[in-house]
Formats: structure tokens, C-alpha cells, sequence
């Protein structure tokens, strides 16, 4: 049976059992089943690390000079700004028209207090590690990338004499690799044991007052994955649609699941290689800055929530707040750790940025884990779409520069 399968069974079965077990059992499953599924989320964090900075090293050094990373950075980063932006504003559309908001009147026993924004300039020096081993301690996941980067930018300079140090990472990174695969192994067990506490807590009944707002960020997150990704994959012809969601899938099943992008990485490297045809050199580059700075599903999930917010308290938003709206949730997804509930920590954010009342973000803590599951997912599947397109540029540059070659 493939490992899909099985994550899928183990996530089909963890479903019924928190079902049967219900509320008034979620005490047993918290400390009888969930701990295996904590076991499961620790070994995928053991090898984050480890992973991200050999597999970056490995494909800095491996594109052969400087050009080549500004030119597949670029790309990838204005990629991924521009998906993000189209996530935030389907979100406010979908919340402009379902209105999911409207007779509620839930009351709010909590306040939370926002995140200050920081300056441009504050983001601009905290990407760069004063000690690259305490950014890995802490795993500062943008810091460990700048600085992988550097190292394999060194390595490309250096050239011959780096080659020890190339051939080091480049066994680190397989070694790694072979990790990921024992681990991906005891998935199905490691998804069935995360959600069933989950769904034995909050039940059907738990959700049902707020089921407008979550199937609006569950539909949000299926257009953008059909209509946006959709789009993107027939226009470069590089692979169907329906294909590629077959080859994502183990990936999407443990996001679902663990709700974390940067501990679903092992997954989605292992899914664009073997079954997307995603060359190692780019998917080692791409995915692992995605799995940082491309948060689509959470932004998608702040555009939802902020209006979701207003409508609840009776607030009109004018267009212009919705703008800002947009290009709040845009950048307050590139700072959102690929962790699970720290979007909805960015979502203060984002209400803070209109004037929204920051107490209208408790409405959405009851709930915050089941959309979890969803923003995570896209955001994943959002990383592994970007892998395919600037694999697509790269051959397509490589055979112009074959071209000119020729004709020269």
C-alpha cells in the first residue's frame, strides 16, 4: 500500500475515534494518544534544522554562480508576493459575499493583546544571524536560510579548494534525507494520534455557531488551490492539475495534520522530487524559502477572519481598509513562522492595521485549529507549485542559452 494510503487511513481513522471518544473523553486522549502524535511532530523537528540549512547549502553551491541564485531568488520571492496577494484577496471577497459574520453575537471573555508591528528596517537586520549557531538553537528559520545561503554562495566562489565542505553538506543533506524517510514511515500513526484529540474536543457541536467562517476559509483555500494554482500549472503545461494534487498529497495529509509548514518540509522536498519532477538543486532552494516567507493559506485565513471580525461588531470597512487589509496580510505572512497557531498570532496584526477591535480575534481562537488545517495545506501546496514553475524557467532558460549558444 502507498505511504498516502496509509496517512489517509490514519487520518480517516483518528477522525471516527474522536468522534465515538467525544468531550467528555478528550482527557484520555491527551494523555493516552496524544502523546504518540507529539513523538511523531518531535522527530520531524529534530531534522528541520539539519535539513534546511545542508539542503540549502547543497543548492546554492550546486546553481554554479552568483547570477544563477539572485536570478531563481528573485523569481521565487516576487512568486510568491503575488500568490500571497491573490490568497488575502479572495478571502475579503468570499467574506463580502457569504457574509459570514452577519446575527452573530458571540461574546468575548479574552482579550489579546496585538503584536507591534516592526519597521522595515527591524526586519531588514533581524534576517541576518549575529551567531548563526544560536539561530539554529532557536531555529529562526529565515536566519538558518540567510546564512545556509551564504555558505553556499562562499562555496560557489571558493570553488576547488571548497569542495571538501561541498561534498560535507552534500552527505549531511543525504543523510538527512534517509532520516526523513524512516520518519515518514511512522506518519500514519503520527496523524491518527495528533488528530484524534483534536476532533474528541471539539466535536461537531463546538463548531456548528461557526461554521459559516469555516466554510468560507475552506472554500477560499479550495479556489485558490484550483483557480489560482490551477491556473499557474496549465499556463507553464508543465503538469495537469489532478496530477499534481496526487503527487502533493502525502505532503498535504501531514500539513492537515500537524498544521505546520516548516515540519511538513521533509514531506513536500520528498513529494517535488520523486513525483513532481523537480530537480534537487531547485527544490532545495525554493522549498525551504517558501516554507518560511510563502504563508498563502494564512493570508487567505486573515482576509477571512479581519472581515469576518467587522461583521460580527458592525463595522463597515471601506475599500481602502480592505487594501490594507491585503498588503498587511501579505507581509505579515512572509513573518509568520511555518508553525502551527502563529498565523493566528499575525492575525492581530492585520485587525490592529484597520482599527478592528483586537478582542475580535478570541472569536476565532475557539476555531483557530480547524483552519489551521487548512491554511496549512495551501500553504505547502503553494510552495510545491512555485518548485514546478521555476523548474519550468530554468529548463526554459537553459535551452535559450543552449540556443544562442548554437547560433554563436
Amino acid at each position: 500500500m502507498r505511504l498516502s494510503n496509509k496517512i489517509l487511513i490514519g487520518l480517516v481513522l483518528g477522525v471516527i475515534a474522536g468522534l465515538v471518544l467525544g468531550a467528555e473523553n478528550v482527557g484520555f486522549a491527551k494523555k493516552w494518544i496524544a502523546p504518540i502524535g507529539t513523538l511523531f511532530i518531535n522527530l520531524i523537528k529534530m531534522i528541520i534544522v539539519p535539513l534546511v540549512l545542508s539542503s540549502l547549502v547543497v543548492g546554492a553551491a550546486s546553481l554554479g554562480d552568483i547570477r544563477k541564485v539572485g536570478r531563481i531568488g528573485g523569481k521565487t520571492i516576487v512568486f510568491y508576493l503575488m500568490t500571497t496577494a491573490v490568497a488575502v484577496a479572495i478571502g475579503i471577497i468570499l467574506s463580502v459575499v457569504l457574509n459570514p459574520g452577519s446575527g452573530l453575537s458571540i461574546p468575548v471573555n479574552a482579550a489579546i493583546k496585538a503584536k507591534a508591528a516592526p519597521s522595515i528596517m527591524q526586519v531588514i537586520i533581524g534576517v541576518v544571524p549575529t551567531n548563526p549557531f544560536q539561530a539554529m538553537l532557536q531555529g529562526n528559520m529565515l536566519q538558518i536560510i540567510v546564512f545556509a545561503l551564504f555558505v553556499g554562495i562562499g562555496i560557489t566562489m571558493v570553488g576547488e579548494r571548497a569542495k571538501p565542505v561541498a561534498d560535507f553538506f552534500d552527505g549531511f543533506a543525504e543523510v538527512t534525507y534517509k532520516i526523513v524517510g524512516f520518519i515518514m514511515e511512522l506518519a500514519p500513526y503520527g496523524v491518527f494520534a495528533l488528530i484524534l484529540p483534536v476532533v474528541a474536543a471539539n466535536g461537531p457541536k463546538v463548531l456548528i455557531p461557526l461554521a459559516k467562517v469555516i466554510f468560507a476559509v475552506y472554500l477560499g483555500c479550495v479556489l485558490h488551490v484550483a483557480i489560482t494554482y490551477g491556473g499557474i500549472l496549465s499556463v507553464i503545461g508543465r503538469v495537469k492539475l489532478f496530477d499534481f494534487l496526487r503527487g502533493i498529497f502525502p505532503a498535504q495529509m501531514i500539513a492537515f495534520s500537524t498544521c505546520s509548514s516548516s515540519g511538513t518540509l521533509p514531506v513536500t522536498m520528498k513529494c517535488a522530487q520523486e513525483n513532481l519532477g523537480v530537480s534537487k538543486e531547485v527544490s532545495s532552494f525554493v522549498l525551504p524559502l517558501g516554507a518560511t516567507i510563502n504563508m498563502d493559506g494564512t493570508a487567505l485565513y486573515q482576509g477571512v477572519c479581519a472581515l469576518f471580525v467587522a461583521q460580527v461588531y458592525g463595522i463597515d470597512l471601506s475599500v481602502g481598509q480592505m487594501l490594507m487589509i491585503v498588503l498587511t496580510g501579505t507581509l505579515a505572512s512572509i513573518g509568520t513562522a511555518g508553525v502551527p497557531g502563529a498565523g493566528f498570532i499575525m492575525l492581530t496584526m492585520v485587525l490592529q492595521s484597520v482599527g478592528l477591535p483586537l478582542e475580535g480575534s478570541a472569536l476565532i481562537a475557539g476555531i483557530d485549529r480547524v483552519l489551521d488545517m487548512a491554511r496549512t495545506t495551501v500553504n505547502i501546496t503553494g510552495d510545491a507549485v512555485a518548485s514546478i514553475f521555476i523548474q519550468h524557467t530554468e529548463d526554459k532558460y537553459a535551452d535559450q542559452e543552449k540556443s544562442k549558444a548554437v547560433s554563436a
